[in-house]
């Protein structure tokens, strides 16, 4: 009776120490959330564009990475995606995303799982959804039973209008050719173009010299003014500087005879004028002003040929 008394008595006591000496169990981490994956449509063609949206409902807490371009989406061929930005509402986050895919595979069901990398610390776990289905919709009809020969292909030969597109690169390659073309004729033909150019420009003024320098010499007819006169000479001055390629505007008269090697027209015409000029118009008869005109106007035609010539 009493060594019965001493093992309860023991056992009672191990009991009340057990606790103390063993440490309690580590405490286990939250399961994860699982996300959420589904097709927009549950039947779908070969070829034919479905969307497939993977949501993912977690504490903000959590660092979610979803599924990119090199993922695997096996049965079904990546097309793109279509991100929206995480939602946060009474504690939750919600992110969301939607991946546009195409399957050219026959089998009459296929699935997809796609998973969702959740970073902790220097982990990084995944986290699967549940498999969602699409059935593939067959557009060509079975075959009778014990049929053992496909069926001929039917053929369609008939021309569908396409809408003209405009070639730009064969349009930017012409214009870049003719440019080319362009500056090597420039190139090639330059001091000619340049003759030419110059000729132009000396009929051009010449023309202008002979409307103007008559209409001064209507003027002093008219009005026997020595302004007219003085107009006159300044724009017979002028016209020879550009044709010369000179300073003939700012030459004297001495200087200008000089320079046209005393030329008869040249002494003569300037003589003349100078004195209707500085002088009195009195001293010069009209018809004399007229024959200074005539040289002045013969010479500068003489000398503008020689230029062309």
């Amino acid at each position: 009776m009493l060594r019965r008394f001493i093992l309860v008595w023991l056992g009672l006591g191990l009991a009340r120490l057990l606790p103390a000496l063993v440490p309690p169990a580590a405490a286990q981490p939250a399961p994860l959330p699982l996300p959420v994956g589904h097709f927009a449509k549950a039947r779908v063609r070969v070829g034919e564009p479905v969307d497939y949206e993977l949501r993912y409902a977690h504490p903000p807490a959590l660092e979610v990475v979803f599924p990119d371009s090199l993922a695997r989406y096996a049965p079904f061929e990546y097309v793109g995606k279509t991100y929206y930005p995480t939602r946060t509402r009474r504690g939750i986050s919600l992110d969301r995303a939607v991946y546009h895919l195409r399957t050219f595979r026959l089998d009459s069901v296929q699935t997809l799982a796609l998973p969702v990398a959740v970073l902790q610390g220097a982990d990084t776990l995944s986290v699967v959804p549940a498999p969602s289905r699409v059935r593939l919709r067959r557009t060509a009809r079975a075959l009778p039973p014990g049929t053992t020969a496909l069926p001929g292909l039917r053929q369609n030969v008939a021309l569908v209008p396409v809408a003209p597109l405009f070639n730009y690169p064969y349009w930017l390659a012409s214009v870049l050719g003719g440019l080319l073309l362009a500056a090597g004729a420039a190139a090639l033909f330059r001091q000619r173009l340049r003759r030419r150019y110059q000729a132009y420009k000396r009929r051009k003024n010449h023309g202008y010299f002979l409307a103007q320098f008559a209409r001064h010499i209507e003027r002093f007819e008219l009005s026997r003014s020595a302004t007219n006169v003085e107009r006159a000479v300044v724009l017979w001055k002028n016209y020879l500087a550009g044709l010369e390629n000179s300073a003939l505007h700012s030459f004297t008269t001495r200087e200008i005879v000089a320079y046209f090697e005393n030329d008869t027209d040249v002494r003569r015409g300037l003589s003349t004028t100078d004195k209707v000029i500085y002088g009195n118009l009195q001293t010069e008869g009209a018809e004399e002003v007229d024959r200074a005109f005539q040289r002045l106007r013969g010479f500068a035609e003489r000398r503008y040929a020689s230029v062309m010539g």
